[in-house]
């Protein structure tokens, strides 16, 4: 009797779901990079608890034509690809047509979307992966889509969630990496009804950066432009004094895409070289562009690491770019100019020789040495000497010991 069976469908997309769905932010990871490849300018993310409540991701892009809507949550169905060779040369940020039927898999989904401005459009409603209705609507040119109650049949996923500020910083670095990656996209996220952050979609990476780390960090970061035979780099690092205690603050962009990449990062550091202190890691916001065939984005469950066909060659370009720079702004100051020591000297008058001559010859005439007196006198000179000097010695002490009393006039 065989043993092995083939699991039921909608087990099926349960265990797929397990490998998609992680928490919350996958779930508006996937919904976001759909609303960019649908060509959108305007994306607003709204949640609730942390997404475990409610996400709901609105977009104005070319929207999901009719016979596409119900399409759309079937398991590897995408638009993206249609042959094996693009899988070498991908472009978009979703391909593998797993997220939908994943998310509907494990949650309670609603689907808003027109493809024109008419205002007419159509609403799919899925719950557990099983469609509950499809009906027409009134809808602009876009998406809208609402996932609520997210785990709501899988309990063991949901014990495991984290706090509601956990999830929610997992939502927001998210919605920060894809709005530093799309500048020209206007980004709102929500939570709870309150903004955390909006953009105005104007092209700007700058005013992006100063909306997601402040307008101070913004002051603080140095433009890049460069350009390789195969590689493109534009995009700013944060001066060296800007710096954090992780690698988190360096954002790389690889073809509009949010990867992680440690050859890239240690380009950059060693581009810093001394100029960081110890265990400080620089912030940056780097694009690169190059051809998708060069870059193979499909080795990660979550396509936040990639491989470069010449990594070598980029990270040497990286590195020399970023060096420059470096170098050319000057950052390292110049050694403060010695300073001359100051001397003051007095000049002297001009000494007078004849003056000076006839001072000393005067000097010399009074000059009689004692002991000259003493050898030519007799003993009998000698003692009349010796009798004045005590004489004058006891005149001198009266004198000292005599007190010089004056009378204070009485008081009347």
């Amino acid at each position: 009797m065989a043993i092995i069976k083939i699991l039921d469908e909608h087990i099926a997309n349960q265990i797929a779901a397990g490998e998609v769905v992680e928490r919350p932010s996958s779930v508006v990871k996937e919904l976001v990079e759909n609303s960019i490849d649908a060509g959108a300018t305007r994306i607003d993310v709204s949640v609730e608890e942390g997404g475990l409540q409610l996400i709901r991701v609105k977009d104005n892009g070319s929207g999901i034509a009719d016979d596409d809507a119900e399409n759309a949550f079937l398991r590897h169905a995408t638009s993206k690809i249609q042959t094996g060779k693009d899988l070498f040369s991908i472009r978009s940020l979703g391909f593998r047509g797993e997220a939908l039927p994943s998310i509907a898999a494990v949650a309670k989904v609603e689907l808003v979307t027109s493809t024109e401005s008419s205002g007419l459009g159509r609403r799919l409603v899925i719950e557990g992966g099983a469609i509950k209705s499809y009906e027409p609507a009134q809808s602009m040119q876009g998406t809208e889509i609402t996932v609520r109650e997210l785990f709501y049949n899988t309990p063991a996923r949901l014990k495991y969630m984290k706090t509601i500020q956990t999830e929610l910083g997992h939502i927001s670095d998210l919605i920060y990496r894809l709005a530093l990656s799309y500048p020209s996209i206007a980004f709102t996220l929500k939570h709870n009804e309150h903004t955390l952050l909006q953009t105005i979609g104007n092209g700007d990476l700058l005013q992006v950066i100063a909306s997601v780390y402040g307008v101070q960090t913004a002051k603080g970061m140095l433009q890049v432009k460069g350009e390789h035979l195969d590689f493109e780099v534009e995009g700013y690092i944060g001066k060296p004094e800007l710096t954090r205690s992780n690698r988190n603050a360096m954002s790389w962009m690889i073809n509009g895409r949010y990867v992680r990449s440690f050859p890239l990062n240690q380009a950059i550091l060693r581009a810093y070289h001394t100029f960081l202190p110890i265990n400080r890691y620089p912030m940056l916001v780097l694009h690169v562009r190059m051809h998708p065939s060069l870059v193979d984005v499909n080795v990660h469950p979550a396509k936040l690491e990639v491989r470069f066909s010449k990594e070598a060659e980029l990270c040497a370009f990286i590195e020399e770019t970023v060096k420059q720079l470096l170098h050319k702004q000057r950052l390292i100051p110049e050694a403060a100019p010695k300073k001359a020591k100051v001397r003051t000297y007095v000049e002297q008058a001009e000494l007078q020789w004849e003056a000076a001559e006839t001072i000393a010859a005067n000097q010399e005439k009074q000059f009689k040495p004692m002991g000259a007196l003493v050898i030519e006198s007799d003993p009998s000179s000698a003692s009349q000497l010796a009798k004045e000097d005590r004489e004058q010695s006891q005149s001198n002490a009266d004198t000292f010991h005599q007190p010089n009393v004056q009378r204070q006039p009485e008081l009347t």
